[in-house]
């Protein structure tokens, strides 16, 4: 877990190195893109009451990447906040710091 900047919103980087894999997160209080464990469904779905913002990216294994990848999925909250598939994720995390 370490702390990021893009451009000068602070964000929080954490990598979980796992058999075979990597989990990536970057996140702020707001919300978070994730490479391609997020279960969006799950989230604009059964968990829809929550507003969870969060948007994946699929094919990643770095924090660089992620942020430079365009994110695959994104859940019902996060539309709200302009985000879209396509959308690089820093892109999408700086629609949240420039908000708030």
């Amino acid at each position: 877990m370490k702390p990021i900047f893009i451009e000068e919103y602070p964000f929080t980087a954490i990598t979980v190195a796992l058999p075979k894999t990597n989990l990536l997160i970057v996140s702020n209080d707001e919300g978070y893109i994730m490479c391609a464990a997020l279960d969006v469904d799950l989230l604009s779905e059964k968990l829809a009451d929550r507003k969870v913002i969060a948007g994946r990216a699929v094919g990643v294994r770095t924090i660089e990447q992620l942020l430079d990848a365009p994110l695959e999925k994104v859940t019902n909250a996060s539309k709200e906040k302009g985000w879209h598939p396509g959308m690089k994720g820093k892109d999408a995390l700086l629609k949240l710091a420039s908000s708030s």
